[in-house]
């Protein structure tokens, strides 16, 4: 059977076809370019609804098909810009009418990840899928695609165009900020790195306020460019390190940057994982994309009548089912010496005055420039030291520090034996999860109220111990009593704990929200939760 796949979520039309065997026969498309400015919903869609047919007949010639080879219409479902998403819904419905074939509307953002397993041969990665309108590392886990981290504001490749419109550098921004890049040289700006997720509204002031103060504009558009990509970087590697899969895969529109492909590349491979990236014709938006995934709805019988095929502006990854992927058995397979691998340091089995111990050493990583990287290093390791004494001063259980060493941005820590808490839950019984979930809130609440933000709250951090929970990786802490960071600390968990552990997720963020009942401003920080989760990116399905 061929497919036909209509894209349109933003300012790219494109037109795909694709047979049932996966072997792309044609993909057009053209790009709305505006005169000045950004992009408008209702230009994309003038664009759109002037730029179908012809890109359909294109595709056609294409393939050397003839429009009645055609049996299934796919189309882009969302999210996207509302007008634009309609315009491209109309065309398929109008399409899938007149032939009187099935339709089928798709998740824009798993279509990413589909084409690049489909043209590069990975199995089960974890993607970072950057592009103009969604910044995500996405990875599968029991039944569907589950967002490990995402921008809490814009995305990296709207940041990047709004920062080349306001220099004078025009639309689309992030090439000419790549070729500027070339020549410059670092300038320190604001790096927010909140668990597995970002953000980049703070970087992109502080880039076009450095340009503004005189700053020598190749110099700010290299350190937006190292700045933003070694944040989207880390992430994914935080990611890696939670799910321990075996693959990365850079995929979306940004893709096309030859730094960031460099720095991933690099990552992966410090991290024993395999590395892919689909062709660059497939990393933007495309047709052959939703194609190939009506291909894969219509063989596992996710069909939908005409008047079901309304379009979602804000369709999360995690809201779609896959049922055609399936996990690796493949996992991260770490050299002998190493005892564990985190994010951003290595653990390897010591000893300290005859006790059993753990040497947290921060490694370089190559990915990223010396002056963010020992930045990091430095501030990271000082921090963690001194939260973890604090911590264990408001109550809550930490490993002992025996030594650091400030030259290796080591520490050395007492070896907490016991269960981390990701594999207890995945095996005990649901009134044991319950009790342990509801002591994490209540250790989580003394920490919020001596003002500790722990900043990586995952149920890789935890570890349960003689039936206490010890936590773990303060790295990414900080002092703050503000009720926002708060809220954000508690969300982060409650993504992380999504991520891995869907099918009680709910259960579990709801005791760990009964044993944080002590929290000072508990209301306050209830009231935020909420209203951070009715924000549009920030919206956790765990169905």
């Amino acid at each position: 059977m061929i497919c036909i796949g209509i894209e349109g979520t933003a300012e790219k039309t494109g037109v795909g076809i694709v047979d049932s065997d996966g072997k792309i026969l044609a993909s057009q498309g053209k790009q709305l370019i505006p005169e000045s400015g950004g992009i408008h919903p209702r230009e994309a869609a003038e664009h759109h609804a002037a730029s179908i047919v012809p890109l359909i007949k294109d595709a056609l010639k294409e393939a050397n098909l003839d429009i009645n080879d055609i049996g299934l219409v796919a189309f882009s479902r969302g999210p996207g810009l509302g007008p634009a998403l309609r315009t491209t819904a109309t065309a398929a419905r109008s399409l899938a009418l007149s032939l009187n074939i099935p339709i089928i509307g798709v998740n824009h953002c798993i279509g990413h990840v589909e084409i690049g397993k489909l043209t590069t041969g990975a199995k089960d990665p974890v993607s970072l899928y950057v592009s103009g309108g969604n910044t995500q590392v996405i990875a599968y886990e029991s039944e569907r695609y589950r967002v490990f981290g995402e921008t809490l504001d814009i995305a990296i490749g709207n940041c990047l165009d709004q920062f080349a419109r306001e220099v004078g550098l025009g639309h689309p921004g992030g090439p000419k900020i790549e070729e500027k890049a070339k020549s410059g040289e670092f300038i320190k700006l604001p790096y927010a790195v909140k668990g597995m997720d970002l953000s980049f509204s703070g970087l992109l002031t502080a880039a076009l306020r450095k340009y503004e103060y005189g700053a020598d504009l190749e110099d700010v558009c290299y350190s937006l460019q190292e700045t933003a990509f070694s944040m989207l970087v880390e992430v994914t590697e935080r990611a890696l390190a939670h799910t321990k899969k075996q693959e990365v895969m850079l995929c979306g529109g940004v893709a096309a940057n030859s730094r960031l492909r460099e720095m991933v590349s690099i990552m992966a491979e410090e991290h024993y994982a395999e590395f892919y990236m689909p062709p660059i014709k497939y990393c933007g938006d495309n047709g052959a994309m939703i194609a190939w995934m009506g291909q894969l709805m219509h063989k596992y019988g996710l069909t939908q009548d005409i008047e079901d095929t309304t379009v979602i502006q804000k369709f999360r990854t995690d809201m779609a089912d896959v049922p055609w992927m399936k996990s690796s058995k493949k996992h991260l397979q770490l050299p002998a010496e190493i005892a564990e691998k985190g994010a951003e340091a290595n653990l390897y089995e010591n000893k300290w005055l005859n006790h059993d111990a753990f040497i947290k050493e921060r490694i370089p990583k190559s990915y990223r420039i010396p002056e963010i990287d020992l930045h990091l290093r430095k501030k990271r390791t000082k921090k963690e030291a001194k939260l973890l004494g604090e911590a264990k001063g408001c109550g809550v259980k930490t490993p002992l520090i025996y030594d650091i060493n400030k030259d290796t941005y080591s520490i050395t820590l007492q070896k907490t034996e016991g269960k981390m808490i990701k594999d207890v839950f995945g095996y005990s019984k649901l009134d044991e999860i319950k009790n342990i979930s509801r002591k994490i809130g209540e250790n989580v609440a003394k920490l919020h109220n001596c003002g500790i933000i722990h900043g990586d709250l995952t149920t890789s951090n935890l570890i349960l111990k003689d039936d206490q929970i010890v936590f773990i990786d303060f790295g990414l802490g900080k002092n703050s009593d503000l009720i926002e960071d708060k809220g954000v600390d508690l969300l982060v968990f409650k993504k992380a704990i999504s991520g891995i552990h869907y099918k009680i997720a709910d259960i579990c963020f709801d005791e760990i929200l009964k044993g944080y009942t002590e929290a000072n401003d508990y209301k306050k920080i209830i009231d935020k939760i909420v209203e951070i989760e009715g924000r549009s990116r920030y919206t956790v399905n765990t169905s």
